[in-house]
C-alpha cells in the first residue's frame, strides 16, 4: 500500500482486527505484517503519554515483519501468528536490542543473555515482537503502596476508557491491546496481574494453569505461583496465542504437564453453544460486600445472560476459603529466593546482583524510585532467601491445600459445578494459591464507562472447558466496545 492508503487502513480499519482477519489479508496479498507493524507503530507514537503503554520499541520489528513477508510469499506461513505483531510485559527476557528491566530505573541497561522460552515460542511461530510494556513496577513487589500501572522507569500507564484504574501488574500490556498498539500481548500472573488488568481494560486474558507455560526467563515473584500468558480482544486470538506458548521446557520441571496439550486442537472449542448444560457456581461471599450497587447489577445481568445461554447457576456456593486465609509469606520468601537467583545470572555487565543491590540502588535514587517507598523489598530482604523457614513451608502446605483441595476442587465435586464464576479479578488469588486457570471475558460497561468483565475459573487443566465457556458467551453478549 502507498502511504495514504495505508494511512486510511490505519484510521479506518486496523482497530480491532482479529489475527483471522489479518491473516486472511496477508494471504489474499492486501496486506503485508511489514505495514501492519508500520501501523502499529504510528498508533503507539501517537498514543504516548495519554495512555503510556509501551516502554520501548523493537529497533529490529520492520526488518523481522520483512523476513516474515519474504518466508510467507516463499514458504508459507508457520503458524497462525506469522506476521503479526505482539507486545511483550518488561519483566519477560529477549535476547535482542531491547532492555529486560521490571519496569524499575535500576535495570534501565539491563540487556537479558537469551530469549526467554515464551519468546523464543512466539519467535518460532512467526510472531514479530514488537516492544516492551511498561507495568507496575517489579509486578507490584515492590510496595504495598504502589498505584497499579506505576513504573519508575516508565512513569504511569492510563486506561484508554477514562480516569479509571488501569489494573496491575501487567497493565501496559492490557492497555496497549485494548487502544489498538498491537494485536495481543504477553503478560504475567503471580496473583490476579493478567485477570485485573484484562478486566480493568475490557479484554480477554487467559491465566493458565501453572505448568501449562514456561517461566524460564521471566523475573520472577513465586515460582509456585507464576506463570505467563494471553491478552487479547477476542476469545479467538487470546487462544491462539496462548496455544503458541504451551509446551515442555526441560529448564521448567512443572511444563512436563504441558506435553498434552503441545499439539492439541483447541478450536474445537470455539462452539456458540458452548454454555448448554453446564453448571457454574458463584462464590458470592468473595465479592458481596465489595461491589458498588452498579456493579453488583451488572453481575446478576450478566449472570440472566449466562442462564439464558444454557448455563445453571448455583448461586452462593461456599469456597470454605477466603482471600485473607492465604498466606502471604509464600510470596514474599519466594521473592527473595527468586530475584537473587535470576539477577546473579544476568550478563556480568549489570551491577544490580541480588534483592540488596536493588534496595541499595533505590535509596541512593530515593527521588527517582521510592514515591511510594519499598516496604515488600524489605521485608522479602529480611527472610533466609533459602526458603527454610517454618512460616514459609506451613505457608506453601497451607496455601495449597486451601485453594486448592479444600476450597475450589472440593467445591467443584460438592455441588457439581462445573466451573466458578465471578465479577472482574474477584477470587483470582485462590486460584492463582491454587495454581488453578482463569479466563475473563469483556461483559459491558458502568455509566461512567468503565469496563466490567466477568470470570470463569476452574481446576487444573481445565482450559479446554473454561475456554469453550468464555467463548459462547462472548459470542452471545459481544460486550466489548473499543475505547
Amino acid at each position: 500500500m502507498h502511504h495514504g492508503k495505508l494511512e486510511q487502513y490505519r484510521l479506518e480499519q486496523l482497530d480491532e482486527k482479529t489475527i483471522a482477519e489479518l491473516q486472511l489479508e496477508m494471504a489474499e496479498g492486501k496486506l503485508t505484517s511489514e505495514e501492519l507493524v508500520l501501523m502499529y507503530k504510528e498508533n503507539i507514537s501517537l498514543s504516548g503519554e495519554s495512555i503510556n503503554a509501551v516502554l520501548e520499541l523493537n529497533p529490529e520489528a520492520v526488518q523481522i515483519a520483512q523476513a516474515m513477508d519474504f518466508e510467507r510469499l516463499h514458504k508459507g506461513v508457520r503458524s497462525l501468528l506469522h506476521g503479526i505483531p505482539v507486545l511483550l510485559k518488561d519483566n519477560i527476557d529477549t535476547g535482542d536490542m531491547m532492555h529486560t528491566s521490571a519496569g524499575s530505573l535500576a535495570l534501565k541497561d539491563h540487556y537479558a543473555r537469551c530469549d526467554a522460552k515464551v519468546v523464543e515460542m512466539l519467535r518460532n511461530a512467526g510472531a514479530v515482537i514488537i516492544g516492551k510494556t511498561n507495568m507496575t513496577e517489579w509486578a507490584n513487589f515492590m510496595t504495598d503502596k504502589m498505584e497499579n500501572g506505576f513504573s519508575s522507569l516508565g512513569g504511569q500507564v492510563k486506561n484508554p476508557y477514562g480516569a479509571f484504574d488501569v489494573g496491575g501488574s501487567s497493565s501496559g500490556s492490557a492497555a496497549a491491546v485494548s487502544a489498538n498498539l498491537a494485536v495481543a500481548a504477553i503478560g504475567t500472573e503471580t496473583s490476579g496481574s493478567i485477570i485485573d488488568p484484562a478486566a480493568r481494560n475490557s479484554l480477554v486474558g487467559i491465566k493458565p494453569t501453572v505448568g501449562l507455560i514456561s517461566r524460564s526467563g521471566i523475573i520472577p515473584i513465586a515460582w509456585t505461583q507464576d506463570t505467563a500468558g494471553p491478552l487479547a480482544r477476542t476469545v479467538e486470538d487470546a487462544v491462539t496465542v496462548f496455544a503458541q506458548l504451551i509446551g515442555h521446557d526441560p529448564q521448567d520441571a512443572i511444563t512436563a504437564f504441558a506435553e498434552p496439550f503441545e499439539s492439541y486442537d483447541w478450536k474445537q472449542h470455539f462452539k456458540k453453544d458452548g454454555l448448554a448444560g453446564t453448571k457454574l457456581g458463584v462464590p458470592r461471599n468473595l465479592f458481596h460486600d465489595k461491589l458498588s450497587t452498579e456493579e453488583l447489577e451488572l453481575f446478576d445481568e450478566s449472570l440472566d445472560r449466562l442462564q439464558q445461554c444454557g448455563a445453571q447457576i448455583i448461586d452462593d456456593v461456599d469456597l470454605g476459603v477466603t482471600q485473607e486465609d492465604l498466606g502471604f509469606a509464600v510470596l514474599l520468601h519466594e521473592f527473595k529466593a527468586g530475584i537473587n537467583h535470576y539477577l546473579a545470572k544476568t550478563a556480568p555487565e549489570n551491577p544490580i546482583r541480588s534483592l540488596d543491590d536493588a534496595i541499595a540502588f533505590n535509596l541512593a535514587h530515593e527521588a527517582e524510585t521510592l514515591k511510594f517507598g519499598q516496604n515488600l523489598f524489605e521485608q522479602a530482604a529480611s527472610t533466609s532467601g533459602n526458603l527454610t523457614e517454618r512460616e514459609y513451608v506451613e505457608g506453601l502446605e497451607r496455601n495449597r491445600f486451601l485453594a486448592g483441595k479444600q476450597g475450589i476442587s472440593a467445591t467443584l465435586e460438592k455441588t457439581g459445578v462445573d466451573a466458578l464464576v465471578l465479577p472482574k479479578d474477584y477470587g483470582c488469588n485462590i486460584g492463582a494459591a491454587a495454581g488453578f486457570p482463569s479466563i475473563t471475558v469483556p461483559f459491558s460497561y458502568s455509566h461512567e464507562n468503565e469496563p466490567f468483565n466477568i470470570t470463569f475459573t476452574g481446576k487444573a487443566f481445565s482450559e479446554p472447558e473454561l475456554i469453550e465457556y468464555a467463548y459462547a458467551f462472548e459470542q452471545a453478549v459481544q460486550g466489548r466496545r473499543k475505547p
